[in-house]
């Protein structure tokens, strides 16, 4: 059997799904490769993994090389808890301003042009760097946050100055505009592993699934790894792991369409999207 290259978010919102096959419990012969979503869509995108969680956006712009694993995701239902942004005003009162994105992201960066352009209704210009709040404010009125990291900062001091900050949940925008969930990303896998290696998907798509399952199981033992991750408080992380959501199934695609329609509208990507997924349409 083909040792697969396996990506893996290194942040706690992936441990439901990969804590069970990184500690044994439920066996997978792969390689394990851990770093940001931008990090995973670029190696993935250059042919270096087999199978990853990637960026919704970044299946759109690669829906001929990738095919979705079924029932995997990683969503929300409304607020979301780690897809934030921080803003010295509402976010009303930030057309003409300046508003930082992470480099470590890129569903939720393309999510807030979304809502800029036709939700909120503001003109922004975009400057990007590494993901640190205090560093991102410095010549900036906004910046966005994804992952462990928005956690943190949310967690930590929301002053600037003498005023408190003005924390925006994407996620809850998201609803309160669409009335849709919203799908942060998806497990793919390379169109040409599929074809050439059929069985070693289903062993590593049914892994998952079981793995999941004993996530949820073991909701105690995630809030620990994320504890001894993080540092955040338990009653956040018990929180957050009842708020993210791991399925794919009719409402998350319609969401997702949703969202992809709204992409190609802002010419975030350049055509509008089918969802190929394993077992219905190919393998």
């Amino acid at each position: 059997m083909k040792k697969i290259r396996l990506g893996y978010i290194d942040y706690i919102n992936c441990l439901p799904v990969y804590y069970a096959i990184e500690n044994g419990h439920v066996p997978v012969k792969a390689r394990m490769i851990k770093g940001p979503p931008t990090k995973l869509n670029s190696m993935f995108i250059d042919g270096k993994l087999d199978i990853t969680p990637i960026s919704s956006i970044e299946f759109a712009r690669n829906s001929d090389t990738a095919v979705i694993l079924p029932n995997l995701s990683i969503s929300a239902d409304g607020n979301v808890q780690s897809i934030l942004l921080f803003s010295k005003v509402p976010v009303t009162e930030l057309d003409g301003a300046r508003v930082c994105l992470p480099s470590s992201s890129a569903t939720s960066v393309a999510l807030l042009k979304i809502l800029f352009e036709h939700y909120y209704q503001v003109k922004v210009d975009y400057v990007t760097q590494k993901p640190n709040l205090e560093m991102m404010l410095k010549k900036s009125e906004a910046a966005l946050l994804i992952g462990d990291d928005a956690l943190l900062a949310n967690a930590g001091d929301l002053s600037w100055g003498r005023k408190s900050l003005y924390v925006t949940d994407l996620g809850n925008a998201w609803k309160d505009f669409t009335g849709f969930k919203m799908v942060y990303a998806l497990w793919v896998i390379h169109k040409n592993f599929v074809e050439e290696h059929p069985a070693e998907v289903q062993d590593v798509w049914a892994a998952f699934v079981t793995a999941k399952d004993y996530g949820f199981d073991n909701v105690d033992k995630l809030v620990e790894k994320a504890l001894a991750k993080t540092g955040l408080p338990l009653p956040v992380l018990r929180d957050y792991f009842k708020t993210i959501r791991y399925e794919f199934g009719e409402e998350e695609q319609k969401a997702l369409l949703t969202y992809y329609d709204y992409a190609y509208k802002s010419g975030l990507i350049e055509e509008r999207v089918k969802l190929n997924i394993w077992g219905e349409t190919v393998g």
